[in-house]
């Protein structure tokens, strides 16, 4: 091979055929890095919404109990339909999906 083809030839880190890292799926250390810290703050924001939905799941509980102590059925479908459509304009058809399991979480903890 010529001197001046491995003179010129990209380094490894910026070629677009570069080994991507299995870490990451970058195929350069910047990008890795930027993935690395992004998800890093992806895990701390999934622990704040666990923390919230446990937190949903108690209070749900709560008024779970109340109305079953006085009289009333566990589950009251027409707040139900209020939560669905919230989540549902919110965030698209996905959050559909999402606020039915957000409510099957937090039913029959009484």
């Amino acid at each position: 091979m010529p001197a001046t083809a491995t003179a010129t030839r990209p380094d490894a880190t910026t070629r677009p055929d570069a080994t991507t890292r299995p870490d990451t799926g970058a195929r350069t250390d910047d990008a890795a890095d930027l993935i690395t810290g992004a998800r890093e703050r992806i895990d701390a924001l999934d622990d704040r919404i666990i923390g919230l939905i446990q937190e949903r799941t108690a209070v749900s509980a709560v008024i779970q109990e109340a109305r079953i102590t006085s009289g009333g059925r566990r589950v009251n479908l027409s707040r139900e339909m209020e939560v669905l459509g919230r989540y549902r304009d919110a965030l698209g058809k996905p959050g559909t999906a999402l606020a039915m399991t957000l409510l099957e979480l937090c039913r029959g903890r009484v």
